[in-house]
């Protein structure tokens, strides 16, 4: 689960990570009180998406005026004007891709003096099954690019889940990240912070791009983004209630409700699967017989009756979807089960685009029975090449 930028800093200043002083504004008005309570200008006024490339991004429909989601206002007419352009427009960034995200909410903070930028970020390395620390003197650059074209400024520290964070290693990333030694105390405070964070709310990512050292001297959080392990929400009540639902596409929610795994794409096949390493070979197999993935879903292995069928129905509410690949391998699922649920499912929406459905596994040729049976227009796939092959074909031949 992502939070906004606003949210991230209200979590971090709880564990005493420094942040800069702001706070979020809903409308123009909202925005230009808000700078005059944090008093000296100048101000940043930063538009809140999940998405990250904002200030390289531009809004739809807008005039040269619109090109950036993150501006340095130094008067009030300008926090107000600033925020006119990004709230109710949709910014595009290289994350959001050419669709954009509408802009609710602007955060509004106090300018900072920098010094210096770096990149700091924790995550779980799935290689090491450990909280991992990236540290980059290149800050405010996306790592990824830093990545591509300095990999030898790119510093990694693994922290041993027994023994924990160590000064040992705060001193390693701050000899990396080259800071002069009256900041190591300093950095050793924040780095503490930071993984105590990390460990307390279950995150799978926390993101500072960048870290700055101020004017003054100090270490700031200038921006930071959250990323929580989805499967430990239950036990944090309070990072549930951050949940933007508006930043979440609805088709995935309503997937959630119904506890499918669902990812939207941009393809025109649908995918029914259960299990996700099976789910993932569907969609490979799809693109090399020339087609393209319209979503990820996977059923899970215990799946009923009415979650089948909420699963048809789900991929069915996908305009885009022109033709659906049923790829199931009954094991706890028996194969009766999913035909009973897609037979239900596709005969409530009226089965409107190719169907193609390969079974294998327990009560298989009960669940092909019963498909064949159903007078719909279900076309049976021997094995997961043959299901391919013909979804493809189906759909390119209803285009044609």
């Amino acid at each position: 689960m992502n939070i906004h930028e606003y949210q991230a800093k209200q979590v971090l200043a709880k564990y005493g990570v420094p942040v800069p002083k702001g706070q979020v504004a809903y409308t123009p008005h909202e925005a230009v009180l808000v700078a005059q309570g944090l008093g000296e200008k100048p101000w940043v006024v930063k538009a809140q998406i999940h998405a990250g490339g904002r200030g390289k991004g531009h809004f739809k429909g807008a005039a040269s005026g619109g090109i950036g989601g993150v501006k340095l206002a130094k008067t009030l007419d300008e926090v107000e004007e600033f925020a006119k352009t990004m709230i109710g427009n949709v910014l595009i960034t290289h994350q959001t891709g050419e669709e954009g995200k509408l802009v609710k909410r602007v955060y509004v903070e106090q300018g900072t003096s920098i010094k210096k930028e770096m990149y700091l970020s924790a995550l779980i390395d799935r290689a090491t099954s450990r909280v991992t620390f990236v540290v980059s003197t290149e800050g405010g650059m996306e790592i990824e690019e830093v990545a591509a074209k300095h990999p030898e400024k790119i510093l990694k520290i693994s922290i041993d889940p027994v023994a924990g964070m160590q000064p040992f290693h705060s001193r390693k990333m701050a000899f990396g990240l080259k800071l002069a030694p009256e900041l190591h105390g300093k950095f050793e405070h924040f780095v503490g912070a930071i993984y105590k964070a990390f460990i307390d709310t279950d995150a799978s990512q926390l993101e500072i791009n960048p870290l700055v050292i101020t004017g003054d001297n100090e270490l700031l959080a200038l921006d930071a983004k959250f990323n929580f392990d989805e499967n430990a929400l239950f036990r944090h009540p309070d990072i549930m209630e951050l949940r933007d639902p508006d930043e979440e596409d609805p088709l995935e929610q309503k997937a959630a409700r119904f506890g499918l795994s669902y990812v939207k794409m941009d393809g025109n096949i649908g995918c029914m699967v259960n299990g996700a390493g099976l789910a993932m070979s569907t969609m490979d197999i799809i693109k090399l017989y020339g087609g393209s993935p319209a979503n990820f879903l996977d059923v899970g292995g215990g799946a009923n009756r009415e979650k089948v069928g909420e699963a048809f129905k789900l991929i069915l509410s996908d305009p885009n979807v022109e033709g659906i690949l049923v790829n199931i391998f009954g094991g706890i699922m028996r194969c009766d089960i999913i035909a009973e649920g897609i037979i239900t499912a596709a005969r409530e929406v009226n089965l409107h685009v190719p169907l193609v459905v390969r079974l294998e596994g327990t009560n298989v040729e009960l669940g092909k029975k019963m498909l064949a049976s159903s007078g719909l227009a279900i076309v049976p796939a021997d094995n997961l090449a043959d299901a391919a092959e013909k979804i493809v074909s189906a759909v390119k031949r209803k285009a044609a």
